[in-house]
């Protein structure tokens, strides 16, 4: 009932420069708001002020947000959209969490690499701070997005992955990917990982039994997820044994998929956690990842992030087989 709004955080890096064409593209599908921030650091901003005679203006910062938003978008640039330029002093996630917060947004659109904050081996402190403590998705993109056309984004898509752990929470994240797969088009792929034992004990042991058992009950639990879902065609299932994320992120480039939709974990004191496989998930995956906190779905939100993908070009859903129209289509990856 409301006009949605994206937060983009940007920090004037080629990485934030992909970050901002996705959110630009994705606003003007929706004729939704979008808001563009830039965070200055507050030693650095009075260390202008008292040490070199320059003045240091939000105004200022302001008139070069909007020219690297227009510098960003080109020539190719989406139809007229409602842009707002903001500047805030401070921690750029505390203050990214907090624009969020005030600005109702419905999504933030973030890269996953940047330069501000302590540069890390993988993935920006910003963008994991952010991952922690969002209540709202975040559409996270790879830091090459730089490069991306808007108009490519659907076809970089071709199929959508969720990783699941037959938990509870597991039953929003195959919502959401049900969404956004039906809103664009495209394939749902399910995969569920079955980690290998890794203990003096179990290197002693013939464990043949029991990997079988395991596997066994994974492929019963996500032939039971899948059967659970609503009538229609039901998405591929597919069982993987090995290293969580690292089977994760080879299947979506053996399956070519694009989009990775993952939950981020839960606790009752911290709030949101972003999780180990999460985390390694975005060290490994070059490619777009929605994550989502705990909690129920927002349509709305999935509705902002579907819509950004230009669906012109999406390949039609792949047929299901019979098998999997009733649920039960498990393979295993050795």
């Amino acid at each position: 009932m409301h006009r949605p709004t994206i937060l983009c955080p940007i920090d004037f890096s080629g990485a934030s420069a992909g970050a901002l064409r996705y959110a630009a593209a994705i606003a003007a599908r929706l004729s939704s708001r979008l808001i563009v921030l830039t965070v200055e650091d507050p030693l650095m901003t009075e260390a202008v002020d008292l040490g070199t005679g320059i003045v240091w203006s939000p105004e200022d910062c302001r008139a070069q947000i909007e020219r690297f938003t227009a510098k960003s978008l080109g020539p190719d640039a989406p139809a007229p959209i409602d842009v707002d330029y903001e500047v805030a002093v401070g921690r750029t996630a505390a203050e990214t969490l907090r624009v969020a917060r005030e600005r109702a947004c419905n999504l933030i659109v973030m890269s996953t690499h940047g330069v501000t904050g302590i540069r890390k081996l993988f993935f920006g402190s910003t963008t994991e701070r952010v991952l922690r403590e969002t209540s709202v998705p975040v559409l996270l993109t790879p830091a090459d997005a730089g490069s991306a056309e808007i108009g490519d984004a659907k076809r970089l898509i071709r199929r959508i992955m969720v990783p699941v752990d037959l938990t509870p929470a597991s039953a929003a994240q195959v919502q959401a990917g049900l969404f956004l797969a039906a809103a664009l088009s495209v394939p749902l792929l399910l995969l569920t990982v079955v980690e290998p034992l890794r203990t003096p004990l179990a290197a002693r042991l013939n464990l043949a039994g029991l990997e079988a058992d395991r596997r066994a009950v994974a492929e019963d639990g996500l032939s039971a997820l899948v059967s659970s879902l609503p009538p229609g065609p039901h998405p591929e299932a597919l069982v993987a044994y090995g290293d969580p994320a690292e089977e994760a992120v080879k299947v979506a480039h053996d399956r070519r998929a694009g989009l990775i939709v993952m939950g981020l974990h839960a606790s009752p004191l911290l709030g949101p956690r972003i999780g180990s496989m999460t985390y390694r998930v975005l060290c490994l995956y070059h490619g777009l990842v929605l994550a989502l906190p705990p909690g129920p779905v927002d349509a709305a939100s999935l509705g902002l992030a579907a819509s950004g993908l230009d669906a012109r070009h999406a390949p039609r859903a792949e047929p299901v087989s019979q098998r999997t129209r009733k649920g039960a289509a498990v393979t295993e990856r050795s």
